[in-house]
């Protein structure tokens, strides 16, 4: 665990609200939403020295390929070598510092192939790995080699297909990181998947609103009837986690085959791994910080959210598919395209209004409902790296949406699921929710 160098500026006691037991738990206060300070802070403790996912193996599809990024304020080439190895540097020349791979600030496009990266101001040329392969006259200087002015390298790894960034030289190995998510995926083969459809957005709301969003559907019934008639908002398990991550799923009802429009009656082939079981199931899992992964019986949805300022945030949401299903002559996505950016959009909508009643110096922290023991997970990740103590504090489960609350129970009618479930808990009501709690 990457401990901050510093507290967040925020009052220990709001954070230590958080850090109570779910019942009891306060949310965090609204500044932490609009601060400016505060946001410098995530920027520098979080954002900079966390793992982040910033992309797919599969954009870098040859030798010399490469894309221009942001890194929480660095420019960063990513390209792949010619040992077919994908690595990251830092966009500037080792002589003066002049940025090398001109990008969408110069007119020029972030995407390209060079087998060699050649300075435009002194022509000081790399290659694709960062070695130093030229430097006009420097033969005779002393304490000057080659082989010590390469690009800086920026520390990238990859999982299932993704690359991530971190800016962090102590921050642990990516899948020490990630540690039981990445058997829980090994078997869906995300690696091989390819991208159907993208869509970005720019959402005037703080990053953390999007990922405590995501986190629950308690908001679902009002705010996505067409999601909540495919998958009930209070029906479904959180996962147990240790890794930096939490998840959970929903059951499919009735004739749902995935989620789509139509009813989510468009069947495309299942993704390799999915089981009966799965196939009856969406499952939500959000990674640490800012990526989430959606997976369906046939396609995945990822939502990268790149924080941008306190309100605003830029969000790329990709679906992939199986490579042979985007061959298939008769492949249409337009239902789970069409579903989700509705979906999307009426979240955007709903979290711009609390950016917006947020901006109220006078408004006290909130409480969780029952039904947003997953929010608290995420917040729990914020309050601890904003605390800088080194305590993981242990994550809580509501009752009726715990591990096993749903084991055997059939989803094909949504009201006898329920009566299934609150007959298998029976015994324990009354206990508050928060009182299951175990370490994620």
């Amino acid at each position: 665990m990457l401990i901050a160098k510093r507290p967040a500026p925020l009052d220990p006691a709001a954070i230590s609200a958080v850090r109570r037991s779910f019942a009891a738990a306060d949310m965090f206060p609204p500044k932490v939403f609009h601060d400016p300070e505060i946001f410098a802070w995530e920027r520098d403790e979080i954002l900079r020295r966390e793992w982040r996912c910033v992309g797919r193996e599969e954009e870098l599809p040859e030798a010399g390929s490469y894309r221009l990024l942001d890194f929480a304020g660095e420019q960063i080439i990513l390209i792949r070598g010619e040992d077919n190895v994908v690595r990251a540097f830092h966009n500037a020349c080792r002589h003066r510092g002049a940025t090398l791979i001109e990008g969408p600030v110069d007119g020029k496009p972030e995407c390209g192939t060079a087998k060699k990266i050649t300075c435009p101001y002194h022509a000081w040329v790399y290659s694709a790995d960062g070695t130093l392969l030229k430097a006009k006259h420097t033969e005779n200087l002393e304490r000057f080699s080659l082989d010590d002015y390469g690009l800086v390298p920026v520390r990238c790894e990859t999982w299932q297909g993704f690359i991530f960034l971190t800016l962090e030289s102590e921050a642990e190995p990516l899948l020490s990181y990630l540690d039981d998510l990445v058997t829980w995926f090994d078997r869906f083969d995300l690696k091989s998947l390819r991208r159907a459809k993208r869509e970005e957005y720019d959402v005037a709301a703080n990053w953390k609103i999007l990922v405590e969003n995501y986190s629950e559907c308690y908001h679902c019934p009002g705010v996505h009837p067409q999601l909540n008639a495919l998958t009930p908002y209070d029906l479904g398990e959180d996962i147990p986690a240790r890794g930096w991550w939490k998840g959970g799923w929903q059951p499919l009802v009735g004739e749902a085959a995935t989620m789509g429009l139509e009813h989510g009656s468009h069947k495309r082939p299942w993704l390799k791994g999915v089981t009966d079981e799965d196939a009856r199931r969406i499952h939500y899992f959000a990674l640490w910080p800012n990526m989430l992964l959606s997976l369906h019986p046939d396609y995945l949805m990822v939502h990268v959210i790149e924080p941008v300022a306190p309100g605003r945030s830029l969000i790329t949401c990709d679906w992939y598919v199986h490579p042979d299903t985007l061959a298939r002559p008769d492949f249409d996505f337009s239902d789970a395209h069409g579903f989700w950016d509705q979906t999307n959009r009426q979240d955007w909508h709903v979290c711009t209004l609390q950016q917006r009643g947020t901006a109220s110096q006078n408004l006290p922290p909130g409480r969780y409902s029952e039904l947003e023991a997953s929010v608290q997970a995420f917040d729990l990740m914020v309050a601890d790296r904003y605390a800088a103590d080194g305590v993981r504090t242990a994550r809580g489960f509501a009752v009726g949406l715990a591990p096993g609350d749903m084991e055997g129970i059939d989803f094909s009618d949504r009201s006898a699921a329920r009566a299934s479930r609150d007959a298998k808990i029976s015994g324990g009501a009354g206990t508050p929710a928060g009182a299951r709690s175990k370490p994620r």
